[in-house]
């Protein structure tokens, strides 16, 4: 029997995602509030995109070294979800999946889901954790 859950997972094919939580002092309601502005994803996750246009009605614009692209950004406050995703092959969507849970006595913890990029996990998990912390320094700001 494998005990190990690592070892097992590298068995059936290995991760291809990521996640990372983060407890902060804001409520989920001030979080989602800035999650759901698309065109502030830059000041915390620059990795992700350089520049967000648009707006929730027309639709979203995004670049990331000098490339553009559409960015759908679905939205379900009352569960705390948001999601920024774009096309990553055709009829493939794929992204940041962000979700955040009352954190009990207060605040809030904050979950962040994304893809490995090229298999380097510990390049993506420290990415992850930057921009983790730069999101609830800039939740506290707003």
């Amino acid at each position: 029997m494998i005990s190990h859950p690592e070892v097992v997972t590298e068995l059936i094919g290995g991760r291809r995602t990521e996640t990372q939580t983060i407890e902060c002092e804001s409520s989920r309601d001030e979080v989602v509030g800035l999650l759901v502005e698309a065109s502030r994803i830059p000041e915390w996750a620059p990795a992700f995109v350089d520049k967000v246009t648009g707006d929730p009605a027309s639709g979203w614009r995004a670049t990331k070294d000098g490339q553009d692209f559409a960015l759908r950004v679905v939205v379900h406050e009352a569960c705390g979800t948001v999601d920024y995703l774009r096309e990553i092959a055709p009829e493939r969507e794929g992204g940041a999946y962000l979700r955040t849970v009352p954190r009990p006595g207060g605040g809030s913890v904050i979950g962040m889901t994304v893809p490995v990029r090229d298999g380097d996990r510990p390049g993506t998990a420290a990415t992850l954790a930057q921009e983790l912390n730069a999101l609830v320094a800039l939740v506290k700001s707003f």
